[in-house]
């Protein structure tokens, strides 16, 4: 198929391959810019806590826990830079589809970094707030709601809407 044949690609639109990659790429950039504040907000949240007096009294397990947000923190916030870095390093090469295929599981991977950030940061704030008990069990349930809501409510959605569940395909919609 040539570049300017049309493409439906069983999706019902009448847009080249090339169209389609680019609308995907725009999808994947305004999905990550939505992850990108939610990780700011948090990032900015837990960088504050070591200014406050109160951070002097936190135990090792706290210390530890909030460290290791930090990191999660940075890490996610690479993993949503990536796909604009891949960008830089791709552009004009004609690998659309390698970037947004790569973009695709980059941000994927992103999802399951807020969701332990998430997951971390109520673990923090409970811990402190109510007791070491608290703080488990809400970050150990928020954990549990956030894996259901980021990988068994798109499968179940993906059931219903095709009848079974399918792999992933290999054209990024």
């Amino acid at each position: 198929m040539s570049d300017i044949e049309d493409y439906t690609g069983g999706t019902g639109r009448n847009e080249t391959r090339e169209e389609q990659l680019d609308r995907n790429w725009a999808e994947l950039l305004q999905e990550l810019r939505v992850l990108q504040t939610g990780v700011q907000i948090l990032a900015g949240f837990l960088l504050t806590l070591p200014f406050q007096q109160r951070f002097e009294k936190l135990d090792d397990w706290e210390v530890g826990l909030y460290l290791t947000n930090v990191v999660i923190a940075a890490l996610t916030t690479a993993c949503i830079l990536l796909p604009v870095s891949v960008h830089r390093r791709l552009f004009r090469k004609r690998l659309k589809e390698t970037l947004v295929s790569s973009a695709d599981t980059i941000t994927k991977i992103a999802l399951g970094g807020i969701a332990l950030l998430s997951a971390g940061t109520a673990a923090l704030v409970f811990d402190v707030a109510a007791g070491r008990s608290a703080g488990i069990t809400a970050g150990g349930a928020l954990l549990g709601v956030m894996v259901v809501m980021l990988v068994f409510v798109p499968l179940r959605l993906n059931k219903r809407a095709t009848g079974k569940i399918l792999p992933p395909a290999s054209e990024k919609e």
